[in-house]
């Protein structure tokens, strides 16, 4: 395995920090102080082919690589995080279910204009009672003819107040053990019986909506569905293992991005006459972020690299998601602790850096649940 770049993987990755240096670094601060989607943040995206970047060509996507894809959002991450979640889970949660397991007919539909950025999307598994145990779903679908009707709640979901569609998950009946079967399906926001009844308010990340949707008695066709009605309980954890490798990646550019902060302050703040980085309490500092930083994204593209190869990536990437959350807190933290007060107040972006990184140790599955994973891997 060679971490070399590809010249695609390279033109990708400058195409997309030029982008983010030039037009989402400008407005991150307004973002995250107003809370406001940046709807023509997203267009320009999708122009520039971001938005089904994974995607196939022949379902309107850019056919790049999981590399690349890490690599852009670690760069858009390290600019603004608001920008860099709405991106990952637009694209890992909102595409990669419809593209893993949809048929044709549905990438026709559906994906095709998610990859192309004419909508966005969104993926409906937590519920206020089944959060890590997303086995303990209670959204029901039924089947009534041609149709399915879902009934039920999902809470904490990453950009459904913008999306077109959402990929839901409901309990379609029991197995011969008694234990749920799980379903997922293809549900347009605006099927009557759809509806966004909260925007939370949030410690940070404010720029990228997350919302609590009830779904009540909405009707859709049973063309809908992916797969089988005993496949979604699969679906969803390769789902969301695709889904760390960008978490991980966007936690890279978060810790990344506080990191540089942190270095350009202590090379430019002076006390008892000399800069603050030449004190060994504060080299050390950034020497363990430099390192800690780079281990991560070897982590992450890693878990990217078997991906693309078709090889099995369930450990690596909760490994990869765990230490990348882990060390962007660790960074987020360090860097405000190296700014000092300047670091607690709005002036300098470190104090946002470290609010957007604690979803970062909780999104995607929490620390916890990623070390369960880990040692069931392990055989454990």
């Amino acid at each position: 395995m060679n971490f070399d770049l590809t010249r695609e993987q390279t033109m990708i990755q400058t195409m997309v920090r030029e982008f983010a240096e030039a037009e989402i670094a400008p407005k991150a601060a307004e973002v995250d102080r107003t809370g406001r989607f940046p709807a023509e943040t997203f267009a320009h995206m999708a122009d520039l082919g971001l938005l089904g970047l994974p995607i196939s060509e022949e379902y309107g996507g850019a056919g790049a690589d999981t590399i690349s894809y890490a690599l852009a959002v670690e760069e858009v991450g390290r600019v603004c995080g608001s920008t860099g979640l709405s991106f990952a889970a637009h694209v890992s949660l909102g595409c990669g279910p419809i593209s893993y397991f949809g048929t044709h007919e549905q990438k026709l539909e559906y994906l095709v204009p998610l990859a192309r950025g004419e909508a966005l999307g969104a993926f409906g598994l937590t519920e206020p009672s089944a959060g890590s145990d997303a086995g303990g779903t209670r959204t029901r679908a039924v089947r009534d003819g041609d149709e399915y009707v879902i009934t039920g709640a999902k809470t904490y979901i990453t950009n459904a107040s913008v999306a077109r569609t959402v990929v839901v998950t409901a309990v379609v009946g029991t197995d011969d053990r008694g234990r749920n079967r799980i379903g997922a399906f293809i549900v347009p926001t605006d099927a009557p019986g759809f509806h966004v009844v909260r925007l939370y308010e949030k410690m940070g990340l404010r720029g990228s909506p997350t919302c609590e949707l009830a779904l009540d008695d909405v009707r859709i066709p049973a063309s809908n569905i992916l797969g089988t009605e005993e496949g979604g309980f699969k679906q969803f954890l390769y789902t969301l293992d695709g889904g760390r490798i960008s978490i991980g990646a966007l936690s890279v550019g978060i810790a990344r991005g506080a990191y540089e902060a942190a270095l350009a302050y202590a090379k430019s703040r002076e006390q008892f006459g000399q800069a603050i980085s030449k004190f060994q309490a504060i080299s050390f500092k950034l020497a363990d972020m430099a390192m800690h930083i780079e281990l991560a994204r070897s982590m992450v593209l890693k878990a990217a690299w078997l991906k693309d190869e078709h090889r099995p990536f369930t450990k690596e990437a909760a490994m990869a998601k765990l230490f990348a959350s882990e060390i962007c807190m660790r960074a987020c933290d360090q860097a405000v602790q190296i700014h000092g007060g300047a670091g607690y107040v709005n002036d300098f972006p470190v104090e946002r850096f470290m609010r957007d990184a604690k979803l970062m140790e909780i999104g995607e599955g929490t620390s916890e649940v990623q070390r369960m994973v880990i040692a069931r891997q392990l055989g454990c």
